[in-house]
């Protein structure tokens, strides 16, 4: 392929990488994460035709051309059918209309009932295609918030060359949620629960990635959203709801649950590729960091309030670095500085023009917790839906920023069945957990207890690795 699309650094000094490197390396050398060199376009009548195809069909258009020659269009087509065909819907992300011209894009029918399966599932057997190609091992080391942890544990459990180990906020996920990364049996996955928040966790991440020698020694791999891979798996289902909702020939605006901003940094690229995308809407919590610096131009963080929401309950957004990115005419070392500024005083201020750029893609809202539950009973009562903590902030958010002009799609990011007490709270209604879960409370968990150190980490991964 002549055209082979490169992966360059958002810090702008590490050496650019096809796909599949890109893909297995996570976070580049300079710190800064891989983005596109250049962003393919989509003519009107490419993506008219998606109209009525499947949701695989649309997966294998929308990603071929980020992939370059990394994989044959036959191994790239067989793992994208053998990541969805364990879904429950076989619309894979079905659409539910919510209210007039308002629709709910269902992205929980995967594995571990959140849209992170969407990317997980696909990345899984991307990483173990590539992996066995080269007759390597890699030790991917995430942190989450909740879902993400789950998703990765279940796309690698049990697969010979990656060991995984994932990073959690100690009592601030959901019970389910925890016991999704807990109680997988196989010896190649460790849930560890840090003293501390999301941040801290991604945090240590991070650390680890800049230690070089610790990185190169266990081959580290991450599959956080800060992966590029993660981001393009998620592109497609903006494709998928748009081109049954009229697209190209209508635009569509989007409400997304929006704490790392991997699944709204999605959208901006579908938006780039073609995709009449009219509003693209940042919906926050009371973790409102993104909220507050498309108002004042201030990214500054605060403390992290754990909330009912708790995967979006994040402060640091990592993937916004890739919006910083384009928004700064792609100038490496703009971002560099705002990132040091970052981690040296808590925050930076957006250049007049970059911010005028980020509020061209996006709008953003903010929501509290009586507001989140408020839309869990009004949700129930007018459109029959139950939504999770997360999905209702979008939907509430999708109501109060709705321009009637085109179809408005809240992204519903998890099945109300993984946050159960927060939903029955607010609704009367305990949430069941599907038929292939309906055991979860009685497996037995396996989890290790960590401080919030880097040495202490790196020490106990490189003892339960298997070598």
């Amino acid at each position: 392929m002549s055209n082979q699309i490169r992966y360059v650094s958002t810090r702008g000094n590490a050496p650019d990488l096809p796909f599949h490197e890109a893909m297995l390396t996570g976070l580049a050398r300079d710190g800064g994460l891989f983005v596109p060199s250049e962003v393919p376009q989509f003519s009107a009548g490419q993506i008219r035709a998606m109209a009525g195809q499947s949701y695989e069909d649309i997966a294998f258009q929308v990603m071929r051309p980020f992939i370059g020659d990394s994989f044959t269009d036959a191994e790239f087509k067989e793992d994208i059918a053998s990541a969805y065909e364990g879904f429950a819907h076989d619309a894979r992300a079905p659409l539910k209309k919510l209210g007039a011209n308002h629709f709910l894009l269902e992205l929980f029918h995967g594995p571990t009932l959140a849209f992170k399966d969407f990317a997980m599932q696909l990345i899984g057997r991307l990483f173990q295609r590539e992996l066995k190609r080269r007759g390597t091992k890699v030790t991917i080391v995430g942190a989450t918030s909740g879902d993400t942890g789950s998703a990765a544990i279940e796309a690698f459990r049990g697969l010979d060359a990656v060991d995984v180990f994932i990073l959690y906020p100690h009592g601030r996920v959901s019970e389910v949620q925890r016991r999704q990364m807990t109680t997988p049996s196989e010896d190649n996955v460790h849930a560890l629960a840090l003293n501390g928040h999301f941040d801290d966790c991604q945090a240590r991440v991070k650390d680890m990635f800049n230690d070089f020698e610790f990185r190169d020694e266990i081959a580290l791999a991450g599959v956080n959203s800060i992966n590029w891979g993660r981001v393009l798996a998620q592109v497609v289902y903006y494709f998928s709801a748009a081109t049954s909702l009229g697209a190209p020939d209508r635009s569509v605006s989007f409400s997304v649950p929006t704490g790392n901003f991997g699944d709204i940094y999605a959208g901006q690229i579908a938006k780039r590729m073609g995709l009449p995308i009219d509003q693209l809407i940042i919906a926050t919590n009371q973790n409102d960091i993104l909220h507050r610096c498309l108002s004042t131009g201030e990214y500054r963080t605060s403390e992290v309030h754990p909330s009912i929401s708790p995967s979006m309950d994040i402060q640091v957004s990592s993937n916004f670095e890739r919006a910083l990115f384009d928004a700064y005419d792609r100038d490496g070392n703009a971002v560099a500085q705002l990132m040091d500024q970052l981690k040296a005083e808590g925050g930076f201020t957006v250049s007049q023009g970059a911010l005028q750029a980020l509020r061209e893609t996006y709008t953003s809202g903010r929501v509290s917790e009586e507001e989140t539950r408020a839309e869990i009973t009004h949700s129930l009562a007018h459109s029959a839906e139950l939504l999770c903590p997360h999905s209702a902030i979008g939907v509430k958010i999708a109501r109060d920023m709705s321009n009637g002009q085109s179809p408005m799609v809240t992204l519903a990011t998890a099945h109300p069945a993984k946050f159960p007490a927060a939903v029955e709270a607010a609704s009367g209604i305990h949430p069941p957990l599907p038929p292939h879960m309906e055991n979860l409370y009685e497996r037995s968990e396996r989890v290790t207890q960590v401080e919030n150190d880097l040495d202490a980490l790196e020490t106990h991964i490189r003892k339960n690795r298997r070598a």
